[in-house]
């Protein structure tokens, strides 16, 4: 509910209850207590809505009102009530006269929370003094005449009054805080004086039912926390209105004395006596007033010097002083006065004063800083039309007679206006005058210092600074050479022509920018000139030129050289390194581009054809991680200058980055130009690289495009990347021309890259198992895992068609997770069907990319033990090219799984660069026979050879030899003689799914344990 329902309502019902209060006498004592009753809960409602700072003013007030209500209700008792319990008008009186003290103590809080609990000696004076002037109204007219007539009338009733002093007391000392008294300060004021008048006219009732209202309403209002928050500041001046108050305090006394002659019939000279007092009461009060009305006055043109003083000094030029004097004239003068500052300031002239003029300065230099009241027209015509509308004017010379050099006399400050406000401003404009010579004075040498510094600091600047600065007269001469052409050229140049320090091929096009400039040209901001500097060494100097031949002070073409030689020489490093590669120094990306673009460019204009090729090595990552990246980038090096040497002098060679290197082909007319750039540089990499490990031989892929196929830049760039990924596919150390058909075949890329990751995560793949089995018996030992790909459209897809893209987007790591746990629930499943001490082993390859995340080693064990297959029953197969690997994280994750029990298997062995010899320094177990070795073994007897040397070498270090791709009984014959002790192939069986692994267990011989 809106605030101002509740006051309404109340109030309306406070009206109510008065108006039924003067009606009916007999229901006083009930209304009276039902009145009190609404007013606390009113209070108690506002202060617990308006949650005042300090609500302990507010509940002594409340309690005033309930012990004034309460004892308001027992004194005026029905008599039949009083009969019968005699202490009860007694008691209720007491309650009364308590009430008045709650409520005197109420006020009080109130004052104190206003003021802060601070001395305001004023304000408690005025408050003594109208208390005092209505005491004394009350005393003659109320109190006094009760007194003598006390027998009937009561002692409460002389009581009462002198309460309500103390009370109207504290309610003036509650107006009198300094700031705006908020309604319910009013509102307690109008409810306080009319309990007072209530108790003078004997109608106490009525005005206890006014100070109830009073104080619901006000507790009901939001401001009445206000009344307990601190007040600002009491200001230093006494208002009009409490001079009005103090004035009808002081009146009392004098009006009480003639009323009581009146009334009473005393002698006529009394009558004088209190007329005289009036009118000196009233007199004085005047007089107060005009002194007060000065003091104002005073302290407004203090405050307004005081505010020049400080927008003087403040002041930068003389405009701001002049801002500053208006303003000030303004504060002085009483806004409804029309006026006119004029602020005339002394400069020097070169030519002399008039004798009028020079006669006034003389008189104002003498009379110092006096203002002078004269009329308008007597002063300098150039301040008499500015003021014309004025008969008078206050001039005053502003004049300063310690003036370090110079005239004494700053200027003269104006100011017109009615003659009465310039007599009574004299004084003010004398001190304001003084503070502008001041400022004036002070702007002056300040401007006086600027300069003299400027002058100091430039010319430190010039015969310090490293620039060369020179004035060259029109016949080039040089007339003035700063200190530092010493250091440059090794000798002053001043005198000689300026073509003479100039190199000899430089002159012309000197002599063209001097005459350019001399015709007022503009030219461009660096000009760079070579020059014979110091010790006849060729220095490159940057020239600027500016055309002051009009200036006096220079009259001459102003030029300044700055030697840039090794600013120049650091720009160019800087451009070189931008845009080259900082180990072979080819091109890199962003020069290549540019030139592409340029190429194109040029291609489109003039018909011609524009090449680009892609050049990647192969097996590249193998170098650096078997001879380390110091042989690597020898073999980059030797790599780059190979390519550079086989292209022309119009081509461009490129290293993108890494193994990556591009060339483009430029200005040829058939493609096949192209395509001999390529064979170039096959052949030329074709010869051994010499490098501080070995000789190695650079095997490189290209990918060829040219402008008949592809119409930008990017596009060619795109084409070249597909046909390089061609290249790299149909084998090494060849080209490949882009065709339209591979990029549908690129694109097909991606389909099979995000149609594999959405099988990764929704588990399309199945697991085949193709058996690792005796050869000497046949029976089997152990299966290799084998992923298979479930595609919805395509069916089963076998992994060499999928591997590569999982291994290059990294869904390899989910993939082979997934493996090893389908794998161990499968080998758990054997275990559990197949009699105990038969179950074979599971061997499962791992990809490089899983042992790079963290945590593979613990995988692997919570995958065991989730299974509960034991970790002899499970194999890992890792690629031969990890032998040559020096990663310690991934051997030393090895060893740990190897101490676990686990077998590690090297799977197509002798495909790879690694020697036999890493197999001692690694925790292997296995070694796994490529299949092109076991192929070839029948018909080859070097094949043959190779694979007894590998059988007795694992044999010597307690190595465990798997041939791969079994196929025929030939194979299985010859493994057998050369000892070969497991094999795997289709001559056993292909890969088979889990279910169909234990059918064939079933009908194969006993495995052999």
């Amino acid at each position: 509910m809106p605030t101002r329902w509740p006051a309404t309502i109340f109030g309306a019902g406070m009206v109510v209850l008065a108006l039924a209060f003067g009606l009916q006498p007999a229901l006083q004592s009930p209304l009276r207590l039902v009145a009190g009753v609404a007013a606390l809960i009113a209070m108690s409602a506002g202060i617990r809505h308006s949650r005042p700072d300090d609500v302990r003013p507010w509940w002594v007030l409340a309690g005033a009102v309930g012990l004034s209500a309460l004892g308001g209700a027992a004194a005026g008792a029905p008599a039949w009530l009083t009969g019968r319990v005699s202490w009860l008008e007694p008691g209720g009186t007491a309650l009364l006269l308590v009430g008045y003290a709650a409520l005197a103590v109420a006020l009080a809080g109130f004052v104190d929370r206003r003021t802060s609990s601070s001395r305001d000696r004023a304000g408690l004076l005025d408050a003594l003094t109208v208390t005092s002037g209505v005491a004394l109204l009350t005393w003659t007219f109320v109190v006094g005449p009760r007194m003598a007539d006390a027998t009937a009338t009561g002692w409460t009733e002389i009581a009462m009054p002198l309460a309500d002093l103390l009370c109207l007391g504290l309610l003036v000392r509650l107006a009198t805080v300094p700031g705006r008294l908020v309604a319910p300060g009013y509102l307690l004021g109008a409810g306080v004086v009319g309990l007072l008048a209530a108790d003078v006219g004997r109608a106490s009732g009525l005005g206890h039912l006014a100070l109830y209202t009073a104080a619901g309403l006000a507790a009901l209002i939001p401001s009445m926390a206000e009344l307990t928050r601190p007040a600002e500041k009491p200001p230093a001046e006494t208002s009009t209105g409490r001079l009005a108050l103090l004035a009808g305090a002081a009146m009392v006394a004098p009006t009480v004395l003639l009323a009581k002659m009146f009334r009473d019939g005393q002698f006529a000279g009394l009558t004088v006596v209190a007329g005289l007092s009036l009118l000196m009461v009233a007199l004085l009060l005047a007089r107060m007033a005009g002194i007060m009305a000065s003091h104002r006055q005073a302290m407004s043109r203090e405050r307004a010097l005081r505010e020049a003083s400080a927008a003087l000094v403040s002041a930068n030029d003389n405009e701001a002083v002049g801002l500053a004097v208006r303003t000030a004239v303004a504060q002085l003068i009483p806004g409804d006065v029309p006026h006119g500052v004029v602020l005339a300031i002394a400069i020097a002239q070169a030519e002399p004063q008039s004798p009028e003029a020079a006669a006034q300065a003389a008189v104002d230099r003498a009379t110092g800083t006096a203002a002078r009241l004269v009329v308008t027209r007597d002063v300098d015509w150039a301040v008499a039309v500015r003021l014309t509308q004025f008969d008078r004017t206050l001039r005053c010379p502003m004049v300063l007679k310690d003036r370090p050099g110079g005239d004494p006399l700053v200027g003269v400050l104006h100011v017109a206006a009615p003659t009465w406000t310039l007599l009574d401003l004299q004084r003010s404009v004398e001190v304001l005058a003084a503070q502008v010579a001041l400022a004036l004075e002070r702007i002056a040498l300040g401007h006086e210092v600027i300069r003299r510094n400027s002058e100091t600091y430039f010319r430190t600047l010039v015969q310090n600074t490293a620039d060369v600065i020179t004035i060259v007269d029109d016949q080039d001469r040089i007339r003035y050479a700063s200190p530092s052409a010493v250091g440059v050229f090794g000798a002053d140049p001043t005198g000689a022509l300026l073509p003479e320090v100039i190199h000899p091929g430089e002159r012309d096009r000197l002599a063209g920018v001097l005459t350019a400039v001399r015709e007022g040209e503009r030219l461009e901001e660096q000009l760079d000139f070579r020059a014979r500097g110091n010790r006849r060494a060729e220095v490159l100097l940057e020239l600027h030129c500016r055309d002051l031949r009009a200036e006096p002070t220079v009259a001459g073409l102003v030029i300044t050289m700055r030697n840039v030689t090794e600013q120049r020489r650091l720009q160019n490093e800087l451009t070189h390194q931008a845009f080259h590669d900082s180990m072979t120094g080819l091109a890199n990306r962003v020069l290549f581009n540019d030139r592409l673009q340029h190429a194109v460019a040029r291609s489109a204009r003039d018909g011609s054809v524009v090449g680009v090729l892609f050049i990647d090595l192969d097996d590249f990552k193998i170098v650096n991680d078997t001879l380390g990246h110091a042989v690597g980038d020898q073999l980059l090096i030797a790599v780059a200058h190979r390519i550079a040497g086989a292209l022309r002098a119009d081509d461009t060679a490129a290293r993108l980055g890494g193994d990556e290197f591009a060339a483009i082909v430029e200005n040829v007319n058939d493609p096949g130009a192209v395509e001999e750039t390529a064979n170039r540089i096959l052949e030329a990499l074709a010869e051994p690289i010499t490098t501080d490990a070995k000789p190695l031989h650079a095997v490189a892929s290209i990918g060829i495009t040219t402008t008949p196929e592809g119409a930008d830049a990017d596009e060619l760039l795109r084409q070249a990347d597909l046909a390089l990924y061609v290249a790299k596919g149909a084998g090494k150390n060849q080209w490949r021309r882009y065709q339209a058909h591979l990029h549908h075949e690129m694109v097909q890329r991606l389909e099979l890259r995000s149609a594999l990751d959405h099988a990764v995560h929704e588990g399309h793949f199945l697991l085949h198992y193709q058996p690792i089995v005796d050869l000497p018996t046949g029976a089997a030992v152990g299966f290799e895992a084998l992923v298979r790909w479930h595609h919805p459209r395509q069916g089963v897809i076998t992994p060499d068609q999928f591997i590569e893209v999982a291994e290059e987007s990294g869904l390899i790591v989910p993939m082979g997770r997934w493996v090893l746990e389908e794998a161990l629930r499968t080998v758990a499943e054997w275990r559990r069907i197949l009699p105990p001490g038969t179950a074979p082993y599971v061997s499962v390859n791992v990809s490089v990319r899983q042992f790079r995340e963290t945590g593979f080693v613990e995988q692997v064990r919570t995958a065991l033990a989730h299974t509960g297959v034991p970790p002899q029953a499970l194999m890992l197969e890792i690629t031969e090219t990890l032998l040559a690997r020096d990663d310690e994280r991934i051997w030393s994750d090895l060893s740990v799984l190897r101490d676990m029990g686990i077998r590690i298997a090297v799977d197509d062995f002798g495909s790879g660069y690694s020697s036999l010899g890493h197999l001692r320094q690694r925790p292997i177990d296995v070694i796994k026979i490529d299949k092109a070795f076991i192929d070839d073994m029948v018909t080859g007897q070097q094949s043959m050879a190779l694979v007894g040397d590998i059988v007795s070498l694992a044999r010597s270090l307690g190595l465990v030899v798997i041939a791969e791709g079994v196929e025929d009984a030939a194979h299985r014959v010859v493994l057998v003689r050369l000892e070969c002790p497991l094999g795997q192939g289709f001559l056993f069986s292909s890969p088979l799914g889990p279910t169909e692994v234990l059918a064939w267990l079933r009908n194969s011989q006993p495995i052999a344990v």
